[in-house]
C-alpha cells in the first residue's frame, strides 16, 4: 500500500467512526428527550422508558429530526411548543455527546 492509500483508508475510517458517533448521539438525545417529555406527561418508570423508546423509533420515519419534533409536540399538546422542543433537543444533544465520550 502506498502512503496515499493509507491516508485514504484513514479518512474513510474516520468518516465512518464520526457518522456512527453522530447516529449514537442523536439516538441518545432522542431517548433523553423522550424521558423529558414523559416526565412532563406524568409518566414514570417503565411507562417513561417505553415512551422514550417510541421517540427513538419516531426518528426513523424520515430524514432529519422533524419527525421527532412532530411526535413529541403532538403528544405534549399545550405543554411545549415545537420551538421549545427543538431547543430542548439542542440542549440534550450536548449532554448525549458528553455521555458518549464519558462511556468511551
Amino acid at each position: 500500500m502506498t502512503t496515499f492509500d493509507d491516508r485514504e483508508s484513514a479518512f474513510e475510517n474516520k468518516f465512518a467512526h464520526d457518522a456512527e458517533m453522530q447516529f449514537r448521539a442523536e439516538a441518545r438525545r432522542n431517548k433523553l428527550l423522550g424521558l423529558w417529555a414523559a416526565e412532563l406527561m406524568g409518566k414514570k418508570g417503565d411507562d417513561a422508558d417505553a415512551y422514550a423508546k417510541e421517540v427513538v423509533k419516531a426518528d426513523f420515519e424520515e430524514a432529519g429530526h422533524e419527525d421527532v419534533v412532530r411526535k413529541v409536540a403532538g403528544d405534549l399538546g399545550d405543554m411545549a411548543t415545537a420551538d421549545e422542543i427543538r431547543s430542548k433537543m439542542a440542549e440534550l444533544l450536548v449532554i448525549a455527546k458528553g455521555q458518549l465520550v464519558e462511556e468511551a
